[in-house]
């Protein structure tokens, strides 16, 4: 199991610690560090069923200054992968990887169901 994370980021510690507390183990990763490569996004981005946009971090400030919310709509998913795969700032965390099942963003009732 993996887990991909942004150490100064609320949500991924709320994760780690939901982890911790239930006794979940996992390799961390950090996303600023050692961003997801784009065969690792493609793969990804099929397991967790969500669209490609959603694998985006809409809150950070750098989809905010590059005007992403605007500019996504114009983009192939091939140029949003680019994107995602050159910066891990740009990429929606945390990202738990367990084999078939990926999920993006932390929410305790889906994270609950797919891991106890």
């Amino acid at each position: 199991m993996l887990v991909l994370c942004y150490a100064k980021c609320g949500t991924c510690r709320k994760a780690l610690k939901w982890m911790k507390d239930n006794g979940i183990e996992a390799d961390v990763r950090d996303i600023k560090e050692n961003n997801p490569t784009a065969a690792e996004l493609k793969e990804w981005t099929a397991k967790s069923g969500l669209p490609l946009r959603k694998h985006f971090n809409t809150s950070g400030k750098l989809y905010k200054e590059m005007d992403l919310k605007n500019r996504l709509k114009e983009m192939s998913d091939d140029e949003m992968i680019t994107l995602l795969s050159g910066d891990g700032m740009l990429v929606k965390r945390p990202i738990l990887v367990d084999g078939d099942t990926v999920l993006v963003g932390f929410s305790e009732e889906q994270w609950k169901e797919a891991l106890l």
